[in-house]
């Protein structure tokens, strides 16, 4: 598995920065060399690596800009176990530049990642929540997309935006550009609207909806105050076995791909974490009755509170055999 993987929507607050983070350390649990690189200018991806941004003189923006070589940039996250190219406060400028250039401004960070490419198994952008020349930047030095989307009444519009957006930037400087897959997060399945959206996403988009799931999960949603993944506040969370189970997943699906094999639906298990996917990312999956709390999101959450609205706000609807 050697390949730079956009992590994008351009709506926020999916998930996309806790996926950046998260999947990271779970790659580098596998043993893969795995860069992390921060390009929104919030900076969360730097802080939830347990980085204060403040205090950092050099990071993406010089990178970008072409004032540092990568190399001079990079920090080695413990724990993670990933490499980081941090966001510091300078990066918001550089949006400013980059606009004031008159060529080669959507093509600078794959210039700047190149020397360096070779040297990783996985790079991860963390894209900013919009189309700016940041997103752009980062879709022209990627080799796929990975999409975080929560399933909500919304969600369809934006994911066709965004493809309509990768599909730009295919046809104008990134032929090879594709669509890692489609990532349901912070799925709570006592929601009606979820239920029904995740059917949707299945229905239109097939294979390329990850079967993993990535539930609402109070570890998950804590770690970040930390500065660490959820994999090092809390192993055991549903949280942490899912991400786990996603890299899994995603190695699973370079395997296959390598071999001619088809990637199998998500409709087969609606998006189950499965056993396999939890091993081949290191993690011994539990025996019985805990453990499929842990890695079946079809499951109740870990608590009520657990998910974001009040208990009696939330439509428990009768379960549906074979509900996609």
């Amino acid at each position: 598995m050697r390949r730079v993987i956009a992590i994008a929507n351009q709506k926020g607050g999916v998930g996309k920065t806790t996926t950046a983070v998260n999947l990271a350390a779970s790659l580098a649990a596998t043993k893969r060399r795995v860069l992390l690189v921060d390009l929104d200018p919030q900076g969360n991806a730097t802080m939830g690596s347990g980085i204060d941004k403040a205090t950092l003189e050099r990071g993406s923006c010089e990178v970008l800009l072409g004032e540092l070589e990568l190399g001079s940039a990079l920090i080695k996250v413990d724990p993670g176990g990933f490499t980081l190219l941090p966001a510091n406060q300078d990066l918001t400028s550089a949006e400013v530049r980059l606009l004031t250039m008159m060529t080669g401004r959507e093509t600078k960070f794959r210039h700047a990642l190149a020397p360096l490419r070779d040297s990783f198994d996985v790079v991860l952008i963390d894209c900013p929540p919009a189309l700016n020349m940041l997103t752009v930047n980062s879709l022209v030095a990627a080799d796929s997309v990975l999409i975080p989307i929560q399933c909500e009444y919304y969600a369809l519009e934006g994911l066709t935006a965004l493809l309509g957006t990768i599909e730009q930037i295919r046809e104008a400087v990134n032929p090879q550009l594709e669509v890692e897959g489609i990532l349901r997060t912070m799925f709570d399945p006592r929601n009606n609207l979820a239920n029904e959206v995740s059917a949707q996403l299945i229905m239109y988009f097939g294979d390329k909806v990850f079967r993993t799931i990535i539930p609402r999960n109070i570890r998950l949603a804590e770690a970040p105050s930390f500065g660490r993944p959820v994999l090092f506040h809390d192993k055991e969370s549903r949280g942490a076995l899912a991400y786990l189970a996603l890299a899994g997943e995603m190695i699973r699906r370079d395997e296959d791909e390598r071999l001619g094999i088809p990637a199998p639906s998500a409709g087969a298990q609606d998006g189950t974490p499965s056993a396999e996917a939890a091993a081949d990312a290191g993690e011994q999956p539990v025996s019985n009755g805990s453990e499929q709390a842990a890695l079946d999101p079809q499951v109740a959450t870990d608590s009520a509170a657990d998910s974001s609205a009040p208990a009696d706000e939330v439509p428990r609807p009768a379960r549906r055999e074979n509900q996609a």
